[in-house]
């Protein structure tokens, strides 16, 4: 029996159904030398239900001490390395370190000599939203 070598009927998808699709290389974010410190990429796709940043710290600076009442957060450490932790309780972070930050936790970051970005990742935060009252 010949092989069938007809293509398969293309599938049509809707505009707005999601799709996969590759959004960035983590390496060339990571080199980019025009944003010195801070996000180097945010997640901004309409639709979303997480929240993903990637951040660089330069060498020796850090994310002040603080808690984060609500959320989970999952950090990744792509490049350099650091601490994570509490003034009590520091931790070392390196390049490939998956670090779970619990929701309630105290928790700072510092980026050691060669500076440290990492990706984190948390469910969406709900933004403001306005409500009528029910007598409006």
């Amino acid at each position: 029996m010949p092989e069938d070598t007809r293509e398969p009927p293309a599938v049509a998808t809707p505009a707005d159904q999601p799709t996969v699709r590759i959004l960035a290389d983590v390496h060339e974010l990571v080199d980019d030398p025009r944003v010195s410190g801070g996000a180097r990429w945010t997640l901004s796709e309409p639709g979303r239900q997480l929240d993903a940043n990637l951040i660089h710290l330069p060498p020796g600076r850090r994310v002040d001490t603080h808690t984060e009442p609500d959320l989970d957060v999952l950090l990744v450490a792509v490049a350099g390395a650091g601490t994570v932790g509490t003034p009590d309780d520091l931790q070392s972070v390196a390049e490939g370190n998956l670090v779970w930050l619990p929701h309630g936790s105290t928790r700072n970051i510092t980026a050691g000599a060669d500076g440290l970005s990492y990706l984190t990742v948390h469910r969406r935060r709900p933004g403001l939203q306005i409500k009528n009252r029910p007598d409006q």
